[in-house]
């Protein structure tokens, strides 16, 4: 692992780690010291990890993943032990079409709905209600957006 490599992957795992409300700046803000407790860890591991001394071992990442609220595959991606083609996610079904170009992390929720499983005679029922989760769906399902009906999450965001 190369130096540059360690330092993206302490600086991401910083912004998590700053996101889900740990204070990790001043020295008496404890936020170190509840990571390491939260996660079963030592805080010399969290320390050295900041600092970017040291990557951590596949069970202090497994422990920080699941405290941090971060898949694992991507903390093991993040800190290039291994890569994305080492690690690919599972394919959608056939009978789903592609996300968006333009968003391509972001699943329409026809596509989540085949990719749980979801009987295609299920789906719209499916979509309504997890379509109610998403900001501005009502007022889409109202107005009777394209992008509400198909279930497609940006555009139910848009409406």
């Amino acid at each position: 692992m190369s130096v540059s490599e360690l330092e993206e992957f302490t600086a991401w795992i910083e912004g998590v780690i700053r996101r889900q409300g740990y204070d990790i700046d001043s020295p008496r803000g404890g936020g170190k010291s509840r990571l390491a407790d939260e996660a079963g860890v030592h805080r010399a591991a969290i320390t050295r990890l900041l600092q970017g001394q040291s990557m951590p071992d596949l069970e202090t990442m497994r422990r920080l993943a699941h405290v941090l609220r971060v898949p694992v595959r991507d903390m093991l991606i993040k800190s290039g032990r291994l890569t994305e083609e080492d690690l690919p996610l599972p394919g959608l079904p056939r009978d789903v079409p592609p996300a968006e170009e333009a968003a391509p992390s972001a699943l329409t929720l026809e596509q989540a709905a085949a990719g749980l499983g979801i009987p295609p005679d299920q789906r719209d029922m499916f979509i309504r209600v997890a379509g109610q989760f998403l900001p501005d769906w009502s007022a889409g399902e109202r107005e009777g957006s394209a992008g509400a009906r198909q279930g497609d999450a940006k555009g139910a965001r848009e409406a």
